[in-house]
């Protein structure tokens, strides 16, 4: 692997904004970060960017997308996570969890097989584990989770599933209320699963009860969800309230409004507040007639729904996302960073190699303008895209 030197670029760094860096990489991390300009002769073998007027900062981490460009996990085959991982780069997404859907049992074990299976490539997008989202959720928030398959938490079947993952499952959405002594949510809690709340009818005193047995995020904030009522403020409002929890949230402006967004920025910040796309196949195609669980599917230039109306995911790119979030009052690129790429990593204890510029972590970087559009995705220190 080449040795890649970004010199004359305004660096985003775990510590500190370099206004006029440089910052190398070899064999795949971050070896040297500095203020001072670079003897470029002492590198042979090696790839220069001059990033004047750009600024380098850490790739995103997509921790809830089903599928993008006419794949989707639930496909359950290498060809279809290779669609996603050569595509994601062109969106900023250097890692993500591939999502599954409430499905027959049959179906989302082959989806955690072929993810186990996944060999990780040069110049793509990482898999870095799993998002299970469902079965184990409420029927009257199902959303776009088929109801035919939603069952009540089962341990013994979580515990078969992360054994067939090869310990890959790093989040669970679930309805809190369903597991009513806490056991299930301690239980995977103690092993170290990012428990997140979600598809779920609960009101905020449950949420309470929840966080103390574990729950740590909120699953697509606002979407199947109790909203925010004067005389309880649900899940919503427990996002609002407790600190212990970060909350996903889709930043489309379809899916939440852009003054919803605000709302939710200026209650719970950048510090808690982690962006996702939770995008379905149709994502970079042509507007037309998909699926998403078994379920027809209708999109047009801005949406995903099912043929009663409900939102089905979205087709949304992060990158966009990072665009519509720049644009609410108090939202810097460094804030876009604390959503996009600090908090994913955290959320699923890999920050120790990803999420931030630091030497020695993986070099997965982006080189943005400042309205976030993308020049060059480099992932684990190859160039997966040029803009």
């Amino acid at each position: 692997m080449k040795s890649i030197l970004i010199k004359n670029v305004k660096i985003f760094t775990e510590t500190e904004v370099i206004e006029q860096g440089s910052l190398l990489i070899e064999n795949g991390t971050i070896s040297q970060v500095t203020s001072t300009p670079f003897e470029t002769e002492q590198l042979e073998n090696r790839i220069i960017i001059d990033g004047t007027n750009l600024n380098l900062i850490p790739g995103f981490i997509d921790g809830h997308i089903h599928g993008a460009y006419g794949a989707d996990v639930m496909d359950a085959t290498e060809a279809a996570l290779d669609t996603m991982a050569t595509n994601l780069p062109s969106e900023g997404t250097t890692s993500f969890l591939p999502t599954t859907i409430t499905q027959a049992p049959e179906n989302v074990e082959k989806a955690l097989i072929n993810v186990k299976n996944y060999p990780n490539k040069e110049g793509q997008a990482e898999v870095i584990g799993i998002h299970l989202e469902g079965p184990f959720v409420n029927k009257k928030r199902a959303g776009a989770q088929p109801l035919q398959h939603i069952v009540e938490p089962d341990l013994e079947l979580f515990q078969k599933w992360q054994a067939l993952s090869g310990n890959l499952i790093k989040t669970i959405t679930m309805a809190p209320e369903h597991d009513v002594d806490g056991h299930f949510i301690g239980t995977l809690d103690k092993s170290g699963v990012n428990v997140s709340a979600g598809h779920t009818e609960t009101n905020f005193s449950g949420m309470k009860k929840a966080v103390s047995e574990g729950i740590r995020q909120v699953t697509h904030l606002c979407n199947a969800m109790s909203g925010i009522h004067h005389r309880d403020i649900g899940v919503v409002g427990a996002a609002f309230q407790l600190k212990e929890l970060r909350a996903e949230v889709i930043c489309d402006g379809i899916h939440v409004a852009p003054e919803m967004l605000q709302l939710a920025y200026n209650n719970i910040g950048s510090d808690r507040l982690i962006m996702i796309t939770d995008s379905m196949r149709a994502k970079g195609l042509e507007p037309g007639d998909y699926e998403l669980g078994g379920q027809p599917v209708k999109v047009s230039t801005d949406r995903a729904v099912l043929e009663d109306g409900t939102l089905a995911g979205s087709i949304l790119k992060m990158n966009e996302g990072a665009q519509q979030m720049l644009q609410l009052d108090g939202v810097s690129i460094a804030e876009i960073i604390q959503m996009a790429s600090v908090n994913p990593a955290k959320q699923i204890g890999i920050f120790d190699r990803k999420g931030s510029i630091a030497i020695g972590k993986d070099a997965d970087l982006l080189l943005v303008d400042d309205n976030i559009n993308i020049q060059y995705t480099i992932c684990r220190g190859a160039i997966a895209y040029k803009g």
